[in-house]
Formats: structure tokens, sequence, C-alpha cells
């Protein structure tokens, strides 16, 4: 079924909705699909780990803000880049394992939910799509950079973003006027650089002369800790409202919703911060992720709704959202069985 894209702003703002927050938001791992359609063995011992740290982290949660401390845990499926598959199969392989070990996920949300929403109306889909992605980029405020000639794109038009000086920002109109290379340069570094570049999207134009917009694993992840934040609105409510899972899965993944609550009696889906524990090799998309998530302007009432609901319930919230991130990098180091186990 096709549903039509919308995105408008309002030339009147519209009221900010509240939204319930957990105090924490934990996300149980990402695999790839491919690694959803094959064995289970790598689910099982990558899940094992992950509900000891779930547990661990729910001790030091409660530990910190008392025994009634609200919690939820998620899972992205990876439907944007891999969508042709079935959502059945998928899902009682990983709800199944999940089960098996003892994990509880209370939201199920897609990768492609976080590039357009549909859109829900007291639980009835409406026949628009929230383009998160295309809002949000409208959002993205690229760090000027003080005497560069302007010959390169605003990164908003580009798709790239980075945390300094490029290279190439050097150089001057006269490309035989550049005498020295010099390298790209880490604004705000502490004596060295970490220089970092990120391509949040890019085009390619099809044979009907259309463009097309390919979004980023970054950038999508970077919506995901967005939503998990609570901090994304549209016409002044939530963009995203978890649906309550039907009695079946759909045929295709585009027929669900951008997030399904399994667990009814879940904590809210959003929360004042969240803790994303993931294997190694997505290190390198949470770096960039982090570098994109200090570019996106909030909205300054939603900001202050959110620091004064802390506030009210004795949570200090910084106002980076950067720094309500917390990551859990997995190292693939076990027990070896022991012989003849």
């Amino acid at each position: 079924m096709e549903f039509g894209t919308e995105y408008r702003e309002a030339t009147e703002k519209a009221r900010i909705a509240n939204v319930e927050l957990a105090h924490v938001s934990i996300e149980t791992g990402h695999f790839y699909m491919k690694d959803l359609t094959n064995g289970t063995e790598p689910i099982r011992t990558q899940f094992r780990r992950v509900k000891k740290l779930v547990d661990l982290y729910t001790e030091a949660t409660k530990a910190e803000f008392g025994d009634s401390a609200r919690l939820s845990t998620c899972f992205l499926i990876d439907d944007y880049f891999s969508s042709k598959t079935d959502p059945t199969e998928v899902l009682k392989k990983i709800l199944g394992v999940a089960d098996e070990c003892g994990l509880v996920i209370d939201y199920l949300a897609r990768e492609a939910g976080c590039w357009e929403s549909p859109q829900y109306i007291d639980k009835q889909r409406t026949g628009h799509n929230i383009a998160l992605a295309e809002m949000i980029r409208s959002w993205i405020v690229a760090e000027p950079v003080p005497t560069t000639t302007g010959g390169r794109p605003p990164d908003v038009e580009s798709g790239w973003l980075c945390n300094g000086r490029r290279s190439s920002e050097y150089d001057s109109k006269q490309a035989m006027q550049l005498t020295k290379y010099r390298p790209s340069e880490e604004l705000g570094r502490r004596v060295h650089s970490i220089f970092l570049d990120v391509e949040m999207w890019s085009e390619s134009i099809g044979q009907d002369g259309s463009r097309r917009t390919h979004w980023s694993c970054p950038y999508l992840a970077s919506i995901w800790q967005l939503l998990r934040l609570g901090m994304v609105r549209y016409e002044g409510g939530p963009a995203v409202q978890p649906q309550p899972r039907g009695s079946s899965w759909p045929g295709s993944w585009w027929e669900m919703p951008a997030v399904v609550q399994l667990n009814p009696k879940a904590a809210p889906f959003a929360a004042y911060q969240t803790l994303s524990i993931l294997p190694q090799s997505y290190l390198n998309i949470e770096h960039a992720v982090r570098t994109i998530l200090d570019h996106v302007h909030i909205d300054e009432e939603l900001m202050a709704q959110t620091l004064a609901r802390g506030a009210r319930e004795g949570v200090e919230i910084p106002r980076e959202l950067t720094r309500r991130l917390q990551h859990v990098f997995i190292n693939e180091v076990s027990a070896r069985p022991a012989d003849g186990a």
C-alpha cells in the first residue's frame, strides 16, 4: 500500500505537548538484517550478555533515582537498508531468543521509521507519513569556520557535516597560490585534533529525472536517539507514538508502525537519557551520531519543558543532547567451552 509523504511548517506555532518520560531508555543491541536472517547463535550469544548488562544498569538506575525508577528497553530493526524480508520470520526469531535469554524487549522500532513515520491519530493510521529525516535536516546548524573562502556548499546542502575545518577549506580561490599542505583541524581540540567528517545523505537521479535522497546510517541513528530522548515534535505532538502490538505481524515492514509496544506494562518509550548496548563495530557510527547531534538545534520551548519536567522529578538534565547518551560496546571475548562440552 502506498502512502503520501507530508511535511510542512506551520506559520503559527503549535502548542508543544508534554510526553511521559522514563529515566532511562535501554537499546538492547543492534543487528544488520543479514545477521537476523542467518542462524540464531550469534543473537543468543549477544542477548545473554545484554541481559546481564540490562540487569546491572537497572540496579544502578534504581540506586540513583530510587526503586520506582522507570526503565524501558527497545530494539531497532534494520529495515531501511534491507526491507525485503519477512517480518514474521525475523521477529519470531528475535523475540524467541530474547525470551529464551530472559531479556524483556518493551518496544520494537523500525529504522525506516526514522526516515518516514506513519502518522496515527487515536491509534488509527492515516494516509500520511511524517517525513522525519527531511524535517530534522532543517534543524541542523553547521558550526561556522572562520576565514573560509566559501567555495564549498553549506553542509545542509552537501550532505556532509564535520567537527572542524577541512584541509580543503584552507585552499584559496587561486589553487596555484597554495604553498603548503595544512591538515584538517578539529574545532575546540585539546592540543591535537580528532577530525571527523560525516556523510549524512547522498542524492541520485532516477531514470525519470526524479531526485532521490539516500539517508546514511549515522543520520538515521541520530534521529533514533532524538526520538528516544523525546525531543521530536510534529505539529506540537510527539512525532512517533508507540502503537500496541497486533494479533499478527504484517506481510511487510512498511505496514508496521514506526514503534510497536510489545509490553503493555512498559515504562514510557522516551526517556531523560539513553543507554545503547551495541557491538564494537558500531563505535564509529555512534561517534558520527554524537557529531550530528552536537549540531542539531532543538526548539527552546521543548527544551525548557523537558528541563522543567526533570526538575519536578528531581532529575538534573544537561542541555547538551550528547551528555544524555551512554554507550556500552560489547567485545567478542568470551569463556572457552570446556573440552568435551
